[in-house]
């Protein structure tokens, strides 16, 4: 798989965190049933590997992929539970060429031209924008276009609903990701419907 075809599925990835394992096959049918199949579950809990490991077993319309990726043994865990593709918050070479060795499609995170050029030298022209908003958002994007007008963009981090289509209006942006998807509290009362409700507007979004 390219990663740049995970852009074919939908506008939005949702980046989801998940807390508890019981909770991650319910909430990925309700992401699919609202819509959305590409699913990026974070490393940034214990029990994340077996929720992507459960999805990935019981939501096989499901394209799982893992999120904050950081290492090679977090890339290898990853493959080896069945995620599709990886994602990381920022870039190294080490990281990106053993995605590639051991067959994991990656979506590297940058924030700087020397980061797009590292990645770009490693032959990676897909990225993440990371931590969005924070770092500039559409008026970086904006000025990337120039000197990096073959690279394409998943801008993630304080991308919200209202902002997405301003987001995806830029030539270089393809698809964005969102945090909004799951909220912790519907998530906490088991409120599948609410997240079917929130992916079926995220599939939805048009460009601005």
């Amino acid at each position: 798989m390219n990663t740049l075809d995970l852009a074919n599925h939908g506008p939005v990835i949702p980046v989801i965190v998940i807390n508890k394992v019981e909770d991650a096959v319910p909430m990925a049918e309700a992401l699919l049933e609202g819509g959305i199949k590409v699913l990026e579950v974070t490393l940034r809990t214990p029990v994340a590997l077996q929720a992507m490991e459960a999805i990935a077993k019981a939501v096989p319309d499901a394209i799982v992929g893992a999120g904050t990726v950081r290492s090679i043994k977090d890339a290898q865990a990853c493959k080896d539970v069945g995620c599709q593709f990886a994602v990381s918050p920022g870039y190294t070479s080490q990281l990106g060429l053993a995605a590639r060795e051991i067959g994991l499609p990656l979506l590297p995170g940058v924030s700087t031209g020397s980061e797009i050029m590292q990645a770009n030298a490693d032959d990676y022209y897909f990225l993440k924008l990371f931590p969005a908003v924070a770092v500039g958002g559409i008026n970086l994007l904006k000025g990337f276009s120039g000197p990096f007008g073959d690279v394409k963009f998943c801008p993630t981090g304080g991308v919200t609903v209202e902002s997405a289509p301003q987001f995806l209006a830029l030539p270089n942006v393809v698809v964005c990701g969102g945090t909004w998807l799951t909220p912790a509290d519907a998530v906490a009362s088991k409120n599948w419907a609410h997240i079917t409700k929130l992916a079926r507007e995220a599939s939805a979004i048009k460009a601005a």
